[in-house]
């Protein structure tokens, strides 16, 4: 059992403004990471919560705002209307899962470039192309883009069902071994101190 449980979506602006944050901080207290790419739009659906594109206008408008907040506190490049966003999650998620399996690269920095291409890099994430181009940035065969194609759709399935079941309602979402959760990139803060007192 890995010491984070990390469910997360390839679409979310959230899980791309928590950056590597999750890896520092996993690697400050020796913690193991599993990453649990999941459909989103599915998870709100099956935990009441509503897509972004089906909210009240007063919660459009305040992401719309906190999104900018957070990016320009955090330094980081943010698109608020990414040329390509919503598109297909499944393909990404997929290449992360092969990726995990692989263990050949550095399954962070994979996540965080698809991630960064779609809002930072205007690229279309469900692209072959583009996914080719993160795994090898990231040290892994692009080849495994096209490979276990049938795991990952299984994979993705059972990540939607865990998290479900695990109370995961929002992406990013962290889960410790003695079953506490914390939703939000601006959590990460409270995961370490978490961290500092359960493993140190």
């Amino acid at each position: 059992m890995a010491d984070i449980d990390y469910f997360f979506a390839t679409l979310s602006p959230y899980s791309y403004l928590a950056s590597t944050r999750l890896e520092e901080i996993a690697a400050k207290h020796g913690a193991s990471i599993a990453y649990k790419p999941m459909d989103i739009v599915a998870l709100f659906g099956r935990t009441g919560g509503t897509p972004p594109k089906d909210r009240h206008i007063s919660r459009i408008e305040y992401r719309a705002q906190e999104l900018v907040r957070q990016a320009a506190k955090l330094g980081m490049e943010f698109n608020l209307q990414p040329a390509h966003w919503p598109t297909n999650a499944a393909p990404s998620s997929y290449a992360i899962i092969a990726a995990t399996q692989d263990g050949s690269g550095d399954v962070g920095k994979l996540c965080h470039s698809i991630l960064r291409a779609c809002w930072a890099e205007d690229k279309d994430i469900a692209e072959d192309a583009v996914i080719r181009d993160c795994l090898e940035g990231a040290g892994f065969d692009p080849k495994l883009a096209d490979s276990g194609l049938l795991v990952g759709a299984e994979t993705y399935a059972a990540n939607l069902e865990e998290a479900v079941d695990r109370g995961v309602f929002g992406a990013p979402f962290y889960v410790t071994p003695d079953g506490q959760r914390f939703w939000g990139q601006d959590r990460l803060d409270d995961l370490d101190a978490h961290l500092a007192g359960l493993m140190g």
